[in-house]
């Protein structure tokens, strides 16, 4: 019979040298340094790095996350439009705000658990999930309201006061990561029956402290330097040379055309069992979404008009609150 391998036990030494060998980056410095490189002008996207050999699933990044990023969190007005066609789905997670075991308008973040044989024995181990932040976003690229954006140095995000919640950005993520809550945005104002009936919500990773050089809340909470972030330049050696280390396996440097998220793990990806559902995403290999020549047409087609609703949102936005 079999017996379980902590994940201590099961890379014990092996990633201290590897952290040591790869030059592994922590604290705010390397990411301010980063943050002027991007204000400089500078393009050098930031990227992190997660070593899922370390996670021991506590969970303090999850709880991190929650209160940096609860003033962003959506406070939806009841009762909710009645929409038409009927079909469109009520999504409301207010009553739900304490689930923790996947994605949700209010929990951008969560650890996912996973187990694989190794030498015949079996290991678990627990990954922090989120946002890939792809380095060609098909959020951002294909919808059609310009509330999906990203950031000059990289990170991706949704702008939930111009968002419509019409979720064509969690039907084009490989990984379905954007989540709707309804009864919040701008559609209760302008369309609040033929709009997309909430906003969407995902992880952005914390840029508003990135902007500032800080780290982003997850990072800074977790107590065994799970994550580290820093320029792509710099990152991408590091994650190759600890996973040379390991004798371990990248993901993210290739799926969907590179993301801006690598994981390491000691196990193959393929042979990951994971509970994987809504708000559960997967680790399959994934194409490069936006290499097809219809999405890029689609893209094309899509910016302009895209550009004139984000810019009518703001005007909207910014007029209402000069009334009020």
């Amino acid at each position: 019979m079999s017996r379980k391998l902590s994940r201590r036990a099961f890379l014990k030494g092996s990633l201290t040298a590897a952290g040591t060998a790869a030059g592994v980056v922590t604290g705010t410095a390397p990411l301010a340094r980063a943050a002027n490189a991007v204000t400089a002008g500078a393009v050098d996207p930031l990227v992190t790095v997660i070593d899922i050999s370390k996670c021991i699933g506590c969970e303090e990044c999850v709880y991190a996350c929650r209160e940096s990023n609860s003033g962003k969190f959506p406070a939806p007005k009841k009762p909710f439009p009645r929409m038409f066609p009927a079909r469109v789905p009520v999504q409301d997670w207010s009553g739900r705000q304490d689930v923790s075991d996947r994605l949700t308008p209010y929990n951008w973040l969560y650890i996912q658990h996973a187990s694989a044989r190794v030498g015949g024995e079996e290991t678990e181990l627990t990954i922090p999930r989120r946002c890939m932040h792809c380095n060609n976003p098909p959020c951002v690229k294909l919808c059609p309201w310009g509330a999906a954006k990203q950031e000059s140095n990289g990170l991706s995000r949704i702008d939930a006061d111009i968002c419509l919640g019409g979720s064509k950005c969690k039907t084009v993520c490989p990984w379905d990561v954007p989540q709707r809550q309804t009864g919040v945005g701008l559609y209760l104002d302008i369309l609040p029956s033929l709009a997309g009936n909430g906003v969407m919500y995902k992880c952005d990773r914390c840029y508003q402290k990135v902007a500032k050089g800080e780290t982003p809340a997850c990072i800074e909470a977790c107590p065994e330097d799970v994550q580290t972030m820093g320029p792509r330049s710099q990152m991408i050696d590091q994650a190759k040379a600890l996973a040379k280390e390991m004798n371990g396996y990248l993901y993210g440097l290739d799926e969907n055309g590179g993301t801006n998220t690598i994981y390491i793990s000691p196990v193959p990806f393929d042979q990951l069992v994971l509970e994987t559902g809504k708000g559960k995403p997967h680790m399959n290999p994934v194409a490069d979404h936006m290499a097809t020549g219809t999405n890029l047409a689609r893209a094309m087609l899509i910016a302009p008009f895209a550009g004139a609703v984000a810019a009518f949102g703001k005007f909207y936005k910014q007029a209402k609150e000069d009334r009020s």
